[in-house]
């Protein structure tokens, strides 16, 4: 479960350490290997940036999860376009629903994610290197594929693929994988029996009172 969330927190921008990232990423970008505002880019910051806050304020956290839940909120609108994501775990229901159902169950999705492993945040070890091991595009350009490398000490690498898409003038990503698995499939499957019998207002409204929850694993 942990290998899972460590996934959509990193994802999240869905995540060094506090002292220097032993610190691939930070040397990788001020090499000029990775170009600013690129995919790649991003996911480095990002990660050293989660990392170090998770590390510095895990005290904090603990004692108030309204931060942890706020902190999180803010580093999902850095990395992730949170209504295309729902869009796509949607699929074939999201034809014809409004803007504002379809952000209504993102934000329910990811509330129901942190409700259930949010705690699991503060028991990771932040003593990761990141780096980039390669940035490809497909679909002519439309589509980048990071996959980032996440190496504790005495650890094995954790492999993450995110797929970013431009939203306006900025990279956003939309899913993540690792170990094959893409989130956004993992929760189209999930979500497919309940939005086969009940409106996107009414799982967003199920989500929210946690009668369903999401299943990361």
């Amino acid at each position: 479960m942990k290998r899972t969330t460590l996934s959509l927190i990193l994802s999240a921008a869905l995540i060094g350490t506090i002292a220097p990232l032993q610190a691939n990423a930070q040397a990788a970008v001020a090499t000029g290997k990775v170009a600013a505002g690129s995919p790649s880019a991003i996911v480095l910051n990002s990660s050293t940036s989660i990392l170090n806050t998770l590390e510095a304020k895990r005290a904090d956290f603990s004692r108030n999860r309204a931060s942890l839940q706020s902190f999180v909120d803010s580093q999902f609108g850095v990395l992730f376009d949170r209504n295309y994501a729902a869009r796509m775990v949607l699929g074939k229901y999201a034809r014809g629903a409004s803007e504002s159902d379809i952000a209504g169950f993102g934000q329910a999705l990811q509330g129901s994610l942190m409700r259930r492993y949010g705690s699991a945040l503060l028991d990771f070890n932040t003593k990761l290197t990141v780096r980039v091991a390669s940035e490809r595009a497909v679909k002519n350009g439309e589509i980048v594929a990071v996959n980032a490398v996440y190496t504790a000490p005495r650890g094995q690498p954790l492999n993450v693929i995110y797929l970013f898409r431009k939203s306006g003038s900025q990279w956003k990503a939309f899913d993540v994988m690792f170990e094959g698995v893409s989130m956004v499939q993992t929760f189209r499957d999930q979500f497919a029996g309940p939005l086969s019998r009940k409106s996107i207002a009414q799982v967003t409204s199920d989500l929210r009172a946690g009668k369903i929850s999401a299943e990361a694993n």
